[in-house]
């Protein structure tokens, strides 16, 4: 709140504005000629107001006296208490004073939208995470939340060695998977979409398991295919790409798989949908829960650390459409897309949080030099450390150091002196195709 001050260039209390003196010159004649008539009048004037004054002064002391105590004092000077002036009779009662009623209490109950809203839910069951989300449209091509659920289950946990889901894990994921129904029953949804990723589609038991979830979570999921994962990634992150982009590399670490896009935005005119500029693609079998089974995650050594950057590595040599971007590479305005745990966490890291903030970590840019050295900070520390840290925590511990070989494979192949944080991903691409494809954004300059 600004502070104003009253003050400034006002006179002096007691004082006019004019100047303190008159100077002496030819108008001094003519002020001594008149000044006879001009103190008659000022004296006027004085006795005038003096007199009102008087009145006004006994008028305020009438009033004051009034249900006053009243002070005589004797011929010898001694002060007594005298009773108070007695009200004459022909004077009105003074009227009784009037209690203030209580106001009655301001209704908390909203009221309630000129045009209901429509709401759209997507819930995605990941290898370790399970996340809803459920919205309503706001400006074109944006939406706004009105609920959130997301817990980490660990459903892979054990897939790679054995290749089927645990008892434990899908226990976990079930108890997840109705508080995410109760959420959708308590709302009129006019559209959901609810997938099921890696775990489910490599598990020789994910069919199985998802029958479970119809039964006791009252919620049927779908396995999308890697294909659709990589899209639906891309269209979650399209407003954090900007206009003068002509080239990205969108990359999502997930638990059991990573998925990888090259858009090119130097052909044609820009499509509303970024997925639309996807010139490739590739989803590797790999995620931070199976690459951290495999090589270990509570204790990574360097050489360990070493030994899973080459194990993505060599899966990415396989990948033919790696090259499609080559001719942005050196471009200012090319940059890698990160929406995963890992990158999240790096950037909570860097920026000291003290606790994990989304609205600071989503949309940051972080430089060449600032990935180098919170990867090697990280590297740097024991198991206890990572756990210390706010922004990992004990469920993420044992798993971002296999996120961040990961990053560092992708950083090899597709070098870039940026990199940009989006705390976004399959939900946020599902709500804003659900949206646009109903038509809700059409119309809303006029709504």
């Amino acid at each position: 709140m600004e502070d104003h001050d009253t003050g400034v260039g006002a006179s002096e209390v007691g004082m006019s504005g004019a100047s303190p003196g008159q100077p002496a010159g030819p108008s001094a004649g003519r002020f001594s000629r008149n000044a006879g008539a001009h103190a008659r009048h000022a004296d006027h004037q004085a006795e005038h107001q003096k007199g009102e004054n008087q009145k006004g002064k006994t008028r305020k002391r009438r009033k004051r006296r009034r249900g006053r105590k009243v002070f005589v004092r004797d011929e010898n000077g001694a002060i007594s208490h005298a009773a108070p002036a007695a009200t004459p009779a022909s004077r009105a009662p003074e009227p009784a004073p009037v209690v203030p009623q209580p106001r009655p209490p301001v209704s908390t109950v909203p009221r309630p939208p000129l045009q209901e809203l429509p709401v759209f839910a997507a819930l995605d069951l990941g290898t370790n995470n399970c996340r809803l989300l459920v919205a309503v449209p706001g400006r074109h091509g944006q939406f706004r939340v009105i609920d959130a659920f997301s817990r980490i289950v660990r459903l892979g946990e054990g897939l790679s060695a054995s290749g089927r889901l645990g008892q434990a894990a899908m226990d976990r994921a079930v108890e997840a998977l109705k508080i995410c129904g109760d959420k959708l029953r308590n709302r009129k949804v006019r559209k959901a979409r609810l997938i099921a990723t890696e775990a489910c589609r490599s598990a020789e038991n994910g069919v199985e398991f998802l029958e479970r979830v119809e039964r006791e979570a009252g919620l049927k999921l779908e396995i999308i295919d890697r294909q659709t994962e990589a899209r639906l990634a891309v269209s979650g992150c399209g407003s954090l790409v900007e206009r003068d982009t002509r080239g990205v590399v969108l990359f999502d670490i997930g638990g059991g798989s990573s998925e990888i896009a090259l858009i090119d935005l130097t052909r044609g005119q820009r499509s509303p949908r970024l997925a639309n500029h996807i010139v490739s693609w590739t989803s590797l079998p790999v995620g931070v829960v199976s690459l951290a089974e495999r090589f270990g995650g509570r204790t990574v050594t360097r050489e360990t650390f070493t030994a899973m950057v080459d194990d993505v590595a060599v899966r990415l040599r396989a990948f033919d459409g790696r090259d499609r971007l080559a001719h942005v590479l050196a471009s200012p305005h090319f940059h890698l897309l990160g929406t995963s745990g890992t990158v999240t966490t790096l950037a909570g890291v860097h920026l000291d949080l003290e606790r994990y903030d989304r609205r600071r970590v989503d949309g940051l840019w972080m430089d060449r030099t600032s990935v180098d050295r919170m990867v090697e900070k990280l590297i740097g520390w024991d198991f206890q450390q990572r756990v210390a840290n706010p922004c990992i925590g004990a469920d993420r511990a044992d798993l971002v150091l296999a996120g961040c070989a990961i990053l560092e494979a992708i950083r090899s192949v597709w070098p870039s002196e940026r990199l940009r944080v989006a705390d976004r991903g399959l939900r946020e691409g599902i709500l804003s195709e659900l949206m646009a494809d109903d038509g809700v954004w059409r119309h809303d300059g006029r709504r």
